[in-house]
């Protein structure tokens, strides 16, 4: 059940209450006892799930995980794949001269 925030037009008393998304929002406020209350509309709280299968970065942002990447270090594997095939480009290159 979610937390409402409430604020009274007459005294400008604020607080909050716990209720059932389907309640009534409340009307009477608890200071000065007039039909004055308000809901107020706030931007709310982020979900958490809890468990074993959900985890805080199951749902990052697209900005965050484009930096992420960037900031990520090279594997030596990539220049070691580059290496292979520019040697093997130029032993094929050499062969085929030599065929000619």
């Amino acid at each position: 059940m979610p937390t409402y925030d409430y604020i009274c037009k007459a005294c400008s008393h604020e607080w909050e209450e716990f209720q059932s998304i389907k309640a009534k929002p409340s009307r009477k406020c608890p200071e000065c006892g007039k039909l004055k209350a308000e809901r107020q509309i706030g931007t709310g709280a982020g979900i958490i799930f809890k468990g074993s299968g959900f985890y805080i970065t199951d749902y990052r942002s697209d900005s965050y995980k484009a930096a992420a990447s960037g900031d990520a270090p090279k594997t030596e594997s990539k220049s070691s794949d580059s290496s292979k095939s520019s040697s093997s480009d130029s032993s094929s290159s050499s062969s085929s001269k030599s065929a000619e």
